[in-house]
């Protein structure tokens, strides 16, 4: 019987480790989650990319985030997002967070601490309409209060409120939850609109025709619609408003603005999400 050399083992047992010694400190790959909670499938959103330009002293950047919500950034580097909720949220905290009430994605009941401005669109007292009016840095935000139907079916005075948003020379107005036509006196609080974020699903908000009128009245020279659900519905308002102005298809959901670069004449622009 062949004699076992215990020293030339320990050696080719220590060569064989250090081998294999990268593998075992290599880190382990981090397994998915099965009960990771995700956002409800409609409200599905996108990632911003790390490296951003920065903006010009006239500039905007929007990002559609997803359903109701974008992300305004200014040259100054503020940041807002609009409809703040619980289930879609951008992946940066906002400097301010504006909210409407209709439906629970489109406010939220834990804000994030760190927002400095929290602007409901309806007064939490009751006591009548929300009036908000802030400057933080180079962005002013004020608001023109709505109706909207509440849950019963009754009218729910001043219950919501479109956002009006002024950087630079550039007036960005998002409709909210809106639900009804808009009266003059809703175009004189809102004023010279130059971009409009406005709601096509035609039901839960006002209908596509009524939508479409409200458009012509604001003259926006950049339109861009929420609140959709999913492309048909999008699409059967193209297909309702293809006669009146030209559409442009964005591959990405964002988009940098100034008053400068507006289009000659009023346009829809459409940016991927819903």
């Amino acid at each position: 019987m062949a004699s076992f050399d215990i020293k030339a083992g320990w050696r080719a047992l220590l060569a064989m480790l250090a081998l294999a010694a990268p593998a075992l400190l290599s880190p382990v790959p981090a397994l998915a989650q099965a009960n990771e909670p995700g956002c409800r499938p409609e409200m599905a959103s996108y990632r911003l990319p790390i490296q951003r330009a920065n903006l010009g002293k006239d500039e905007v950047r929007l990002t559609f985030v997803g359903h109701a919500t974008f992300l305004i950034e200014t040259p100054g580097g503020v940041k807002v997002a609009t409809d703040y909720n619980d289930y879609v949220r951008p992946p940066v905290t906002p400097d301010i967070a504006t909210m409407n009430k209709a439906h629970s994605t489109h406010y939220s009941r834990a804000p994030d601490p760190a927002i400095k401005q929290v602007l409901p669109g309806w007064d939490p007292s009751g006591r009548g309409a929300a009036r908000h009016d802030v400057t933080m840095g180079d962005v002013r935000v004020r608001n023109v209060p709505t109706n909207i139907r509440s849950y019963g079916g009754d009218t729910d005075y001043d219950g919501n409120s479109m956002f009006v948003f002024e950087i630079g020379e550039l007036c960005i107005a998002h409709l909210g939850h809106l639900h009804h036509p808009l009266e003059p006196g809703h175009l004189r609080a809102l004023g010279r609109v130059d971009v409009v974020l406005f709601p096509v699903d035609g039901s839960y908000t006002l209908d596509q025709e009524g939508m479409l009128e409200v458009l012509k009245s604001l003259q926006a020279r950049v339109m861009i619609p929420m609140h959709f659900f999913g492309g048909g519905t999008l699409n059967r308002f193209l297909g309702r408003s293809q006669d009146l102005w030209p559409v442009v298809r964005r591959e990405r959901p964002e988009i940098v603005l100034s008053k400068a670069t507006l289009p000659a004449k009023p346009t829809i622009i459409v940016l991927p999400g819903h």
